[in-house]
């Protein structure tokens, strides 16, 4: 099959042939019908540094863990329960399906799990992948592929939201107003903070989270975010997200964070960073940090999908088969107003 081959930190994505999948006892193998580029491959791709909290890729891994597909092949254990043509998303990870961690649908904290991008679990970034028939999840009629590409994102934002103990009536910062941000913004929105601000050095970008449940936006390249949220929302965030996780990040949620708020750090920083403690203790400022999501994330998220509560198609900003796909890949690593650039490898 033909795939997105990564080869060294820095270069270009090769798109050349690789083995086919085969599928285990419980697994599932998917047609990949769409694969979002999220902006964590993005960082990895350029990261040789596997010493910073998340591991190195090795050469020849194939990326992509935002996918939506349709089911080619099923399992000897799976015969009766799946079929194949049904159309489907999945969690990124397989776990054993038994231990405690699976049990509790966070399967990226059992023993045994397989991680995508790894010569075990090739990513999505193909025209075909294998799934664990317990991370995988049937989309409803009214869901496309591309929305179930979105799954994940939107998984991501939920549980963060979650995680900041939001109040209904709460004012919220969110910094970057990428497909995360928007994703944190889309959430506040849907359990009642008053004012969702989000800032970006794209101003055009931050202004397209108004679309998604922003109350105003902020050009970061061209104002002073505090003082701006102060006019805009009336008074002081109680939650700053940082949904950028690049060196210095942090640092600025914490700048831009009143005293007693609440600070969520989302963006997955994979470079070593420093910041100043005695800014956030003075401030007293309660620091959470957030990692993807449970599988009741996936479920919630494609249960309002399918129920028309959230609308999230209009996060795909473009879409490109395997020709353009390394261009597009790098053009992302630049600034630029993009939200969600989706691979159909089909």
């Amino acid at each position: 099959m033909k795939a997105a081959v990564w080869k060294a930190p820095g270069t270009p994505l090769v798109i050349e042939d690789v083995p086919d999948p085969t599928p285990g006892p419980g697994d599932l193998i998917l047609k990949v019908r769409a694969c979002g580029i999220c902006g964590t491959d993005l960082h990895w791709s350029e990261s040789p540094d596997g010493n910073a909290g998340w591991r190195a890729l090795e050469p020849g891994a194939v990326m992509g863990h935002e996918f939506a597909g349709e089911v080619v092949e099923v399992g000897r254990d799976l015969r009766g329960q799946w079929r194949v043509g049904e159309r489907v998303c999945a969690q990124p990870f397989s776990g054993c399906g038994r231990c405690a961690h699976c049990a509790a649908g966070r399967a990226y904290r059992c023993e045994q799990v397989a991680m995508r991008a790894t010569a075990g679990l090739t990513g999505a970034y193909a025209e075909y992948t294998r799934v664990g028939a317990a991370a995988t999840l049937r989309l409803p009629e009214n869901v496309s592929f591309q929305e179930g590409a979105l799954v994940e994102p939107l998984a991501v934002g939920l549980n963060a939201v979650a995680k900041a103990r939001l109040e209904p009536g709460d004012s919220v910062l969110i910094v970057g107003a990428g497909p995360v941000g928007v994703a944190v913004a889309l959430w506040c929105r849907f359990f009642g903070a008053r004012h969702i601000v989000v800032s970006d050095l794209i101003g055009r970008r931050a202004e397209r989270a108004v679309e998604f449940g922003a109350t105003a936006a902020i050009d970061a390249s061209r104002e002073d975010v505090p003082s701006r949220v102060r006019q805009l929302a009336g008074g002081q965030p109680r939650v700053v997200f940082d949904c950028v996780g690049v060196p210095g990040s942090l640092q600025l949620a914490i700048d831009y964070a009143p005293f007693d708020a609440r600070v969520v750090v989302v963006g997955l920083c994979m470079a070593a960073d420093r910041f100043f403690p005695a800014k956030a203790i003075t401030k007293e400022l309660d620091l959470t940090f957030v990692f993807v999501y449970r599988r009741r994330d996936f479920e919630v998220v494609v249960d309002m999908l399918g129920n028309g509560r959230i609308g999230a198609a209009g996060l795909v900003t473009d879409r490109v088969g395997f020709a353009a796909f390394s261009e597009a890949f790098e053009a992302l690593k630049k600034p630029s107003d993009q939200i969600k650039v989706m691979l159909e490898p089909h």
